[in-house]
């Protein structure tokens, strides 16, 4: 049967969308190998994030300049990574009183935000894979993490825990539906951007050593964390993301988790454990399910 659709053809096939996603997310899962590095000379988490953004933010300013007659756009940018700046807080204070461990499954629920948000604000009613690859992501979080109860008076910090992947969840659903109208690389600086407007405050009253590294060849490592985890993904994945979808974006990205097991067994010498082997076949199972052909561009 011929084809008689006139609807436009996305810029890339979604298969290769999808790569790029994989591919970036990846990236982003080599954080740990450079924040750990700069965090054992001192540096604070929230700086390591600040470090992490201003290089993309400094470098394409021009460039959102450039896009300034799409302020409307820009300004949903912003918004997002100030939201995704302030769920690093809510992130970083949890670190301070619960298990890291906790934490980290609470910020592998980011799945779910994202389908949710995307709902509510968007409209974009999730699919049954979606919401069967979300619930594989949980259990895979869960499993991997395997976190103690916590007590009552934890409770407040739980709850603040869950700006993180509130925040990641809202940034990923603006992405997509919002800044795919504005070039690739002015997405990037306008997320960039507010993220550093978002993660302002702990910079700004934080104390001079928890700001600066203290030798010369840690800023190889400040530049390493902004271009490899950063800035390049960050462009693969503002390509990609719009062409393959919010929930199939989200739950591509949780292969984040499988590579900072990889970064830790690899380069820190940590063990997989059984459960952790297993969270990471839930993930791949995931990302299977979640793989389909219809497309939509925001």
């Amino acid at each position: 049967m011929t084809n008689t659709s006139t609807q436009e053809k996305p810029a890339i096939p979604y298969v290769l969308a999808m790569l790029g996603v994989l591919f970036a997310s990846v990236c982003f899962g080599l954080v740990p190998y450079f924040s750990r590095a700069l965090t054992e000379q001192g540096i604070a988490p929230y700086a390591v994030a600040f470090y992490r953004y201003i290089v993309a933010a400094v470098l394409l300013v021009p460039v959102l300049i450039s896009h300034r007659k799409a302020w409307r756009v820009i300004v949903w940018g912003l918004s997002a990574g100030a939201v995704m700046g302030l769920g690093w807080i809510g992130y970083v204070t949890a670190l301070e009183t619960l298990p890291a461990s906790t934490v980290g499954v609470l910020y592998m629920t980011y799945p779910v935000f994202t389908l949710v948000i995307a709902w509510v604000l968007f409209a974009d009613a999730p699919t049954r894979r979606a919401l069967l690859a979300s619930g594989l992501i949980v259990m895979a979080a869960i499993i991997a993490g395997s976190p103690a109860s916590a007590s009552k008076e934890h409770i407040p910090t739980l709850l603040i825990a869950l700006a993180a992947p509130f925040g990641f969840g809202f940034g990923i659903c603006v992405l997509v539906h919002r800044l795919s109208r504005i070039a690739p690389l002015a997405r990037i600086a306008s997320v960039s951007l507010g993220s550093i407007i978002g993660l302002a405050p702990l910079v700004l009253t934080a104390e001079m050593t928890e700001l600066l590294p203290q030798n010369p060849s840690d800023w190889l490592l400040i530049v390493g964390i902004g271009l490899v985890t950063a800035l390049v993904p960050q462009l693969i994945y503002t390509v990609c993301s719009p062409m393959i979808g919010a929930s199939q974006t989200a739950i591509a990205g949780s292969i984040e988790l499988p590579t900072m097991f990889a970064v830790g067994f690899f380069a820190f010498g940590e063990a997989i454990t059984t459960p952790q082997a297993i969270a990471c076949a839930f993930v791949l199972a995931a990302i299977v399910v979640t793989k389909r052909r219809e497309t939509r561009i925001a």
